[in-house]
């Protein structure tokens, strides 16, 4: 988790979650989440390069759309989409481990469950609308899959 102003445009953050290492990346107004382990042969794919993707329709002629972004292994450079962890290279491998991002707004004490780890009970007491200014990054390491498509499809 991280506020949402200390996140500028192009960054990346890897973060440790549990045994994991997870690379957070921002490429815009999206946010893209992945496993730092690259499935080719278990390189910090989070610390590889990053690069628009590159479409043409004719010889010599090229568009680069920089809002959908790929990541490159730095051990080998086998190149994976941030939305959904596909590998564009060795066909039939496994993709890397997408995972959603959203923005939610509130504290860290509310988008985290509760205090202390503390789940809800059964009872509610009354409560009063409370605003709050600043905005926070969240990373979903559920696994519950993503439909494809989405900001950060887990496969």
């Amino acid at each position: 988790m991280a506020k949402l102003d200390e996140f500028p445009t192009g960054e990346r953050r890897i973060v440790q979650v549990g045994q994991r290492t997870i690379g957070v990346f921002r490429v815009g107004d999206r946010f893209y989440a992945m496993n730092n382990y690259c499935p080719h042969m278990g390189g910090p794919l989070c610390e590889g390069r990053t690069k628009p993707w590159l479409s043409s329709a004719a010889p010599g002629e090229f568009v680069l759309d920089e809002q959908e972004a790929l990541v490159a292994c730095p051990w080998h450079g086998w190149e994976y989409d941030l939305a959904t962890g596909q590998s564009f290279l060795g066909p039939g491998e496994p993709p890397a481990r997408a995972y959603e991002v959203t923005v939610e707004r509130g504290t860290p004490e509310r988008i985290a469950g509760g205090r202390n780890g503390r789940r809800p009970g059964p009872y509610v007491a009354e409560t009063f609308p409370v605003h709050v200014e600043d905005s926070y990054v969240v990373v979903d390491t559920s696994s519950r899959p993503v439909a494809a498509g989405a900001a950060g499809g887990e496969r």
